[in-house]
C-alpha cells in the first residue's frame, strides 16, 4: 500500500475519501497530535477533510496548513511538537493522481517499519476510536512564514542577482518570497497556485521547463529555479538558460556541503561523474536504495553533511531530512552569487548515460531471475536496490519500476562506445531472462 513516496495514484481509483479516513485512524492509534498540509489540487481538500476526520475521532488533535509545500509540513512537525506530519500531495504526479506521504518529528518521511505497521493497521481495521467527547481539536495555522524565516536564517546571498522562479502552479511560492527578503529580484513564471497545473507539468524536467531557460537566457536573469507541485523538489537553469541536469546539481551541492573526510548520501542510480567530482575533494559517497526516505536515513548518519537524488530532491541534514525544494532554491542562489553556475557546471565532468525501459507484466519475477544470472555471472555486484553491476569502466543498473510495468536499465561509462556496450549487455540480460 506504501511506496517509498506514501501512497500515491489517480483519484477515484487507488486514492478515496475513504482512503483517507482510514489512513487517519490508522495514524490516530499513538498519534495526539497530528499536522496535515495538500498542495493545489482540488481533490486534496476532500482527501485532507477525510484524513483529519480519522484523526479526530481517534481522539488526535489536527494542525491544518492548508495549502502548503510539502517541506513546510515536514518542518511543521516540530513547530507544532507534532508527533507526526500528512502532507496529501502526488508531488510531480500529473494532475488527476493524489496520494498520503507521512513524516516524522525530524522531517524524515515514515521509513519501512512506520509504513509496514500503517499498512497492517489499515488492512486489519486496528484502530482505537475516541468516546464521542473525546474527540481531537481542529486547529488552522499558516506556517508558510515560518518557513521563509527558516530560509533566510539558512542562507546569505552576497550580492543581488535577478532569479526567474518557475513555481509549477504549485505550493512553492515561499520561494520567491524569501529569496526577495534575501536581496534578489525575482520574477515568477506560472506563481498562481493550480492544481491542474495548467502552466506545464509539474515535474521540472528540462522538457516542462523550456519557457523557463528560455526566459532566463535571454534577458540579464542570472539564475533559473524551478518545482514541481508540492516544492520537494528544485532544478536550476544557468544564466545561459541551460538546464542543469540533476547529476551536476548533486554533485555542486555535495562539494559546497561537505569538507574533506565528510560524506553524501546518494541513490544507486546516480552518475559516476558525481563519485569523481566529490573525490577530488576527498569527499566519500554512501549509495542509497532509491528514494528520498532512504537518502535522508544515510544523511542522519554520523559524518554524511548532504543527501540528494538527481531527481532533484535535496537534504541538508543540519535543517531538515525532508527534501526542501526552496532551501535548495536559496542555496543555489547563493552559490551563483559567489561563482555563476555555469561556471560552477564547468567543473564536473559528465560521461555519458544511457537508460531504457524493459516493459514487462512480471517485473518482481523478471528482476529475480536477471539478479540470480547476474550475481553469478559477475563479481562486483550490488543488490541494494535492484541490481547494479560495478566493471572497471563504468556500470549499469537493472532495477523494477516502482510504479509501472516496467524494469528499468540505466547504463553509464566514460566513452560513448562503452556506454554503448554496457547497455547492451544489460538489456540483452533481461531479454535472455525473460
Amino acid at each position: 500500500m506504501f511506496g517509498t513516496s506514501g501512497i500515491r495514484g489517480p483519484v477515484g481509483e487507488e486514492v478515496t475519501a475513504a482512503l483517507a479516513l482510514r489512513v487517519g485512524r490508522a495514524l490516530g492509534v499513538d498519534a495526539d497530535r497530528v499536522v496535515v498540509g495538500r498542495d493545489p489540487r482540488e481533490s486534496g481538500e476532500t482527501l485532507q477533510a477525510a484524513l483529519a476526520a480519522g484523526l479526530r475521532e481517534s481522539g488526535t488533535d489536527v494542525v491544518d496548513l492548508g495549502v502548503a509545500a510539502t517541506p513546510t509540513v515536514g518542518r511543521g512537525v516540530a513547530w507544532e511538537d507534532a508527533d507526526a506530519g500528512v502532507a496529501i500531495t502526488a508531488s510531480h504526479n500529473p494532475p488527476e493522481d493524489n496520494g498520503i506521504k507521512l513524516w516524522q518529528p525530524s522531517g524524515q518521511a515514515f521509513d519501512a517499519e512506520l509504513r509496514e505497521e500503517m499498512t497492517r493497521r489499515i488492512e486489519t481495521e486496528a484502530v482505537a476510536l475516541a468516546d464521542w467527547d473525546e474527540f481531537g481539536e481542529h486547529s488552522s495555522v499558516d506556517h508558510t512564514e515560518s518557513h521563509r524565516e527558516a530560509l533566510i536564517d539558512a542562507v546569505d546571498v552576497e550580492r543581488e542577482l535577478s532569479v526567474v522562479v518557475d513555481v509549477g502552479n504549485g505550493a512553492g511560492g515561499v520561494t520567491a518570497r524569501a529569496l526577495e527578503e534575501l536581496g534578489c529580484h525575482v520574477e515568477t513564471l506560472n506563481a498562481q497556485p493550480d492544481g491542474a497545473f495548467p502552466g506545464r507539468p509539474s515535474e521540472p524536467t528540462a522538457e516542462h521547463c523550456q519557457s523557463l531557460a528560455e526566459l532566463v537566457g535571454s534577458t540579464d536573469a542570472d539564475v533559473g529555479i524551478a518545482h514541481d507541485g508540492d516544492a520537494d523538489r528544485m532544478r536550476a537553469v544557468t544564466a545561459e538558460g541551460e538546464f542543469l541536469t540533476g547529476d551536476v546539481l548533486l554533485a555542486l551541492f555535495g562539494r559546497e556541503a561537505a569538507v574533506a573526510g565528510e560524506a553524501v548520501a546518494l541513490p544507486v542510480d546516480t552518475s559516476l561523474a558525481v563519485e569523481d567530482h566529490l573525490a577530488e575533494a576527498d569527499i566519500e559517497t554512501r549509495r542509497t536504495p532509491v528514494g528520498d526516505v532512504y537518502v535522508a536515513e544515510a544523511a542522519s548518519e554520523e559524518g554524511v553533511a548532504f543527501g540528494g537524488e538527481p531527481s532533484g530532491a535535496w537534504i541538508w541534514p543540519g535543517e531538515t531530512l525532508c527534501p526542501d525544494g526552496p532551501l535548495a532554491a536559496c542555496k543555489i542562489v547563493a552559490m551563483a552569487a559567489t561563482t555563476p553556475l555555469a561556471e560552477r557546471a564547468d567543473t564536473v565532468e559528465t560521461y555519458p548515460i544511457r537508460r531504457e525501459a524493459f516493459e514487462t507484466d512480471r517485473k518482481m519475477a523478471l528482476m529475480e531471475e536477471v539478479s540470480d544470472e547476474v550475481v553469478d555471472r559477475y563479481e562486483t555486484v550490488s543488490t541494494l536496490d535492484g541490481v547494479r553491476v560495478d566493471l572497471d569502466d563504468g556500470w549499469f543498473l537493472l532495477r523494477a519500476s516502482g510504479t509501472q510495468p516496467l524494469v528499468r536499465m540505466t547504463a553509464e561509462a566514460r566513452t560513448e562506445q562503452r556506454a554503448e556496450e554496457i547497455a547492451e549487455t544489460a538489456m540483452t540480460l533481461l531479454d535472455e531472462a525473460a
